[in-house]
Formats: structure tokens, C-alpha cells, sequence
């Protein structure tokens, strides 16, 4: 490949079948730069270390979850409904992509894991969605909590179980969905009741 149409795009492209021939702790940025056919300076024009590299990779694998929530958090219609569908849609993307691809999902995992800045972006991103959703909710008078950004992070927390990595051995079990049905009917009182579910 000429340098002239070297782009992070197509270094993010080769990075990722780097990463699922070999795994992580194997991949290089020679790898990359071989798979290619370049120098690996090359690829240092373009991202300043490896870390770099595995942070717009992590970046970009997260992206995919993200962008298809924004839509969600963003549409018209009553607020809870649209929550709920953003949950739903949180869970069915993470699960296709352990379910389907469960050495690859554990190879962004790692790399994930080694990101920590790229992650907890990328969770306040998702959080700063549900909190879009609630605030519209408040607005339309379908919630009665008063701070939309605590609630968000509250209701994010309380179904981590059903949307973080480190649970991912348990989405297979056949109650995962009752389970998340009864975890949501418990959050949706406490967002419809608001001040008032309190002692």
C-alpha cells in the first residue's frame, strides 16, 4: 500500500484482523504494519504509540454500540418506551456480539480493559443518553424524579448485570429476560413515582 492512501480508518480495518488472528497479547504494530505491506513508522503518523492504536481500536468497537442508542435516546414518542427499548437494544447488541464471536468478543474485552479512559467515555456517553431519555420523561410528566443525571447513572448501575462484559456468562441463562422484566418494572416505579416511592 502506497503511504499517500494510508488512512486510520484502513489502519483500524487491519488492526482488527490482526486482533482476531492473533489475540492482544500477540498482536503488534509490526503485525499491523506487515498485514499492510508498510513500515510500522507509517502507522506512527497516523497514531502516536501502540497504546494510541488499541485506544481508537477499543474506541471504534465501542462506537458500534453507542451510535445505534444515540438513535433511540434522540427519537420522538413517550419516554418510556424509549427506555425501555434502549435497554433492550444495549442488551441484544452485547449479547450477539459474545454470543456470536466469543473469542472476538474477548479479544476487545481485553483491549477494552486496557482502554480505561476510552471506557469510562464511552459509559458516560451511554449514561448521558439515558439521562437524555429520563429528562424527556420528566418533561412530558412520565417521571417524576428531579435530577435526571443521577437517576440515569442510578438506573445504569442497577442493570449492569445485564449489559457488562464481566457478566457475559450469564446472558445464555434461559431467566435472563424475566430476571431484567422484573429489575425494569422495579426501576420504572421508582422513575413513575419519583420523590414519593421514598420512606
Amino acid at each position: 500500500m502506497n503511504d499517500s492512501t494510508l488512512t486510520p480508518e484502513r489502519i483500524l480495518d487491519a488492526a482488527e484482523e490482526v486482533l482476531r488472528r492473533y489475540g492482544p497479547t500477540k498482536a503488534t504494530v509490526v503485525d499491523v504494519a506487515r498485514f499492510l505491506d508498510i513500515s510500522h513508522g507509517s502507522i506512527y503518523r497516523h497514531f502516536s504509540s501502540k497504546a494510541a492504536l488499541r485506544d481508537a481500536v477499543a474506541e471504534r468497537w465501542l462506537h458500534r454500540v453507542s451510535a445505534p442508542l444515540a438513535q433511540i435516546a434522540a427519537a420522538e414518542g413517550p419516554a418510556v418506551a424509549r427506555l425501555h427499548a434502549w435497554f433492550k437494544q444495549l442488551m441484544t447488541l452485547k449479547r450477539q456480539k459474545v454470543l456470536e464471536d466469543p473469542e472476538l468478543f474477548a479479544t476487545y474485552s481485553a483491549i477494552a480493559e486496557a482502554a480505561r479512559d476510552v471506557v469510562q467515555a464511552h459509559v458516560d456517553e451511554l449514561v448521558n443518553q439515558v439521562a437524555q431519555i429520563i429528562r424527556s420523561g420528566i418533561a412530558s410528566q412520565e417521571f417524576r424524579v428531579a435530577a435526571a443525571d443521577q437517576a440515569a447513572r442510578a438506573v445504569f448501575n442497577a442493570t449492569i448485570r445485564f449489559h457488562h462484559p464481566a457478566h457475559a456468562g450469564t446472558w445464555s441463562e434461559p431467566e435472563i429476560d424475566a430476571d431484567f422484566d422484573q429489575v425494569w418494572q422495579l426501576l420504572l416505579t421508582g422513575l413513575v413515582m419519583g420523590d414519593s416511592a421514598s420512606p
